[in-house]
Parts: C-alpha cells; sequence; structure tokens
C-alpha cells in the first residue's frame, strides 16, 4: 500500500510549518521541508535564504529549487511513499510556482514542468493552502528577514495571489484553509479537510 502524500503551501507567517508538524504528528506521517529536507537540500537552502547571497538570477534561483526538490523526492518522499508511509511536506512545488512564478515573473508552465520532471511526475495527493492577510503575516514574522522574506510587499503580495490561483485552478487537488485562528482552530480544520479529501 503507497502512502498519502501531503504538502502545506502559503506564503510568510501562514502557519504552515506548525500545522505540518501538528498533522504529521497526527498520522504518524514522515515529516519534511523544501528546501532543505535532505543533506543536500540544505546546503542549497543556506545558499538561497541566506542574506548574503546576492545577483542571484531568478533562473538560477529556480533551478536550485528544483534540484532541492529531485534531491528531497529521490532520497526522502518517494521512500517513504512506496513504505506505506504517508508524507507530509512542508512547501512543495506549488511554492515553486508562487515565488519563482508568480512572485518572480518566471513562466508559470515553465516552472510547472521543470518540477514535474525534478520529481518525475510525482504530485501531492492533497495541497493544504493556509492563507492569511498580509497584516497578519507580517505581525508573525520578528526574526530577522531571510533573503526571501526581505523580497518586499509587493513581492509577497504577488505571491498570495499567485497561490490563491493556483487553489482555484487545481480545486481537485488544493484547498485552502484560513490560517488566521489560534494554531487549534486552524488544526480542526486541516484535519477536516485531510478527512473529507484523503478518507483518513
Amino acid at each position: 500500500m503507497t502512502g498519502r502524500f501531503v504538502a502545506f503551501e502559503g506564503g510568510e507567517g501562514s502557519g504552515k510549518s506548525t500545522q505540518a508538524k501538528r498533522l504529521a504528528d497526527r498520522l504518524g506521517a514522515v515529516l519534511t521541508r523544501e528546501p532543505g529536507g535532505t543533506a543536500v537540500g540544505a546546503r542549497i537552502r543556506s545558499l538561497v535564504l541566506d542574506p548574503a547571497t546576492t545577483g542571484l538570477a531568478d533562473r538560477a534561483e529556480a533551478l536550485l529549487m528544483a534540484a532541492d526538490r529531485a534531491q528531497h523526492v529521490e532520497q526522502v518522499v518517494r521512500p517513504a511513499l512506496a513504505a506505506g508511509r504517508d508524507v507530509v511536506t512542508d512547501r512543495f512545488f506549488g511554492s515553486s510556482l508562487a515565488y519563482q512564478g508568480f512572485g518572480r515573473g518566471l513562466p508559470v508552465g515553465d516552472l510547472r514542468r521543470l518540477s514535474l520532471w525534478a520529481t518525475a511526475g510525482l504530485e501531492p495527493d492533497l495541497v493544504v493552502l493556509l492563507d492569511v492577510p498580509e497584516e497578519v503575516a507580517v505581525a508573525r514574522l520578528t526574526a530577522a528577514p531571510d533573503r526571501v522574506e526581505a523580497a518586499g510587499a509587493e513581492f509577497h503580495r504577488a505571491v498570495r495571489a499567485g497561490f490563491r490561483e493556483l487553489a482555484r485552478e487545481h480545486a481537485d487537488r488544493w484547498v485552502v484553509v484560513d490560517g488566521t485562528p489560534a494554531p487549534a482552530e486552524v488544526e480542526a480544520s486541516v484535519l477536516a479537510v485531510v478527512c473529507e479529501r484523503l478518507g483518513r
């Protein structure tokens, strides 16, 4: 029996890391993340998010994220699914479409093809998009911003709009959950969605 694959998506401060961990704990699932779910990915994550990384071309950024994803799927995701384990990831290729596509302005179709090539066609069974208003996200970000967090308000507005468009276009696989309430309330909403969509 193959495990089920759930990806959490959302902008900075949406609460997806918290909710990914809570769902993984509930399901007894493998919890992972992008970028950085492998040793190779951790090095890519450090490079991409480090504020000291300057002059990185948008296409180079997209290719680095795809490289992280290829390693992540090969080393972590596919083996766990094949062993019958559920997998919950904090970000998957929806983030590439939103950040490098809608945010950076690269062609979304090209990014989708690149990501599907990197994953050898693997897509999540369910994508949970945690959506929060801009002012809530800003209030939640208290640490010094990383390179992507510091990209500016206009960039992050485009990313949020991109995520919402992706959810509308792929409603068979994506579901939007309000990330504004307290974590326990959001968790209950996520669990209800997972049970409805995946029968768990």
